[in-house]
């Protein structure tokens, strides 16, 4: 529904391998695994009919990814452990617009390479090391060394009125490699059965992704078919994108009955700076419009994340003749701010809170939980994105398991409230939607409306 373009035909070809092994010196695990993709978006019937009579635009896509991981876990005495490791994965990826017959010019007569030969191999070797320096402190510290290279072949456009932007890209080099360096440090404080302490700091990397790296069209037809954002918006790539890295400082504070049953309240904050954040400019830098969709491209920018998770529990009643209580209770908050431009990040989820009453009555487990979405008012004005208003749902479940089986009955959204999204992104799936600014601006992704589901699983 955030999608211009809709998924007309998609396969997936997956082989995967895995092996673990009990030894007497540690544990050895090995994954390897393949997928291939073919991915077929065009205009639905609706679409085709308000564009462009039946004609359509395909566009198509294969991708073939590879990977492996290999472990050891080592004991090394009573208090320390120690895993090593390495991973790798290759991913090639081939984007291209088939012409559309009879259009010489827009959409032909040739075929339009969005990306060529895109490729992107990475390598990761990493260490864990595990200490219990007391009954009560436990430290764990990692590193992974990854390396990440990517290229993709010069492209073409659908005829010469793509030519300059094609002959852009095609000039510069496009092969990029990256040298990542990861590291986590965490140490856990237990100083009685009722309380549980935890401080860690992370450096994690993020390298750019093709789509990112090496989509080249600048006008507004072609860029708005490279969103994976969901903001309606088009998006040019960046050859020269660095890899983001976070640096996140978190603590979780955790007490509970010694039991682990009749109360528990854990709070964790977190805060994080990142570095080369990928966001977005406006492409063109003229541009001041407060409404409608933009051409974007992106960019490496500095922002900073923070918030806290909350959550409870209260058992309000125990064995008695309608079975177990327990009140559920979960709070989390997010801000998320591009320091350098003073905007907000994009797609952050307001504070939301969920409030639960569990019945537990032999076999079965029911659920009344409550949800709560405050209104999103903190958007990326870059991106034009529309705010999303606050809203709550009622949600009923039960399960009834047993060794072998189980099955899940509920309703969610039990009173049909009409919502809308916080993460939805824009409404795009409606009508013409070729046009950058043919479809109505600020429409976000509607919720589920009462919905019944059922599950059985088995077990042999």
């Amino acid at each position: 529904a955030n999608q211009r373009m809709d998924m007309t035909d998609n396969s997936s070809d997956q082989l995967n391998l895995h092996y673990n092994g009990q030894f007497a010196w540690g544990e050895l695990d090995a994954r390897l695994y393949s997928q291939y993709v073919r991915h077929h978006m065009d205009f639905g019937n609706d679409k085709q009919l308000d564009y462009m009579g039946d004609i359509g635009m395909p566009m198509d896509t294969a991708s073939h990814t590879q990977g492996g991981s290999l472990t050891l876990d080592l004991p090394l005495n009573a208090s320390n452990k120690l895993k090593l490791g390495t991973e790798f994965q290759r991913y090639q990826l081939n984007d291209w617009w088939p012409p559309v017959a009879g259009d010489t010019m827009m959409m032909g007569p040739e075929t339009f390479w969005n990306i060529k030969n895109g490729k992107r191999d990475k390598l990761d070797v990493f260490a864990e090391w595990q200490a219990d320096w007391t009954p009560q402190w436990r430290s764990i510290i990692g590193t992974r060394l990854s390396q990440v290279k990517t290229n993709a072949d010069n492209v073409s456009g659908y005829s010469s009125m793509y030519d300059s932007d094609a002959a852009a890209f095609n000039a510069q080099s496009h092969a990029r490699t990256d040298n990542n360096i990861d590291f986590s440090a965490l140490t856990r404080y237990t100083p009685s059965a009722t309380e549980q302490y935890e401080l860690a700091f992370a450096r994690k990397t993020r390298s750019p992704n093709l789509y990112e790296r090496y989509t080249w069209a600048t006008d507004s037809m072609t860029s708005i078919m490279n969103n994976f954002a969901g903001d309606g918006n088009g998006y040019v790539g960046n050859p020269n994108l660095k890899p983001e890295v976070a640096n996140t400082l978190s603590s979780s504070l955790d007490w509970h009955a010694a039991d682990g049953e009749a109360w528990l309240f854990r709070v964790s904050p977190y805060y994080s700076y990142v570095q080369n954040y990928i966001d977005a400019k406006r492409y063109d830098a003229s541009s001041t419009a407060t409404t409608g969709y933009v051409v974007l491209q992106y960019v490496n920018q500095n922002a900073q994340l923070y918030g806290v998770d909350v959550s409870g529990k209260l058992q309000l009643a125990k064995n008695t003749a309608y079975g177990s209580f327990d009140a559920t209770a979960q709070l989390s908050y997010t801000r998320g701010e591009n320091l350098s431009t003073g905007d907000n990040l994009y797609n952050i989820m307001p504070l939301n809170a969920k409030l639960a009453l569990v019945n537990k009555l032999g076999q079965w487990t029911s659920t009344a939980e409550w949800q709560a979405v405050r209104a999103k008012t903190e958007v990326s004005a870059v991106r034009n994105e529309a705010k999303t208003p606050g809203y709550s749902l009622f949600n009923l479940r039960t399960r009834y398991e047993t060794k072998q089986f189980s099955v899940d009955v509920g309703i969610d959204n039990v009173f049909n409230r009409f919502y809308t999204l916080p993460l939805g992104g824009a409404y795009t799936g409606q009508g013409a939607t070729m046009g950058i600014n043919s479809i109505a601006w600020g429409v976000g992704v509607p919720g589920a409306a009462r919905s019944l589901y059922t599950a059985f699983s088995y077990k042999f």
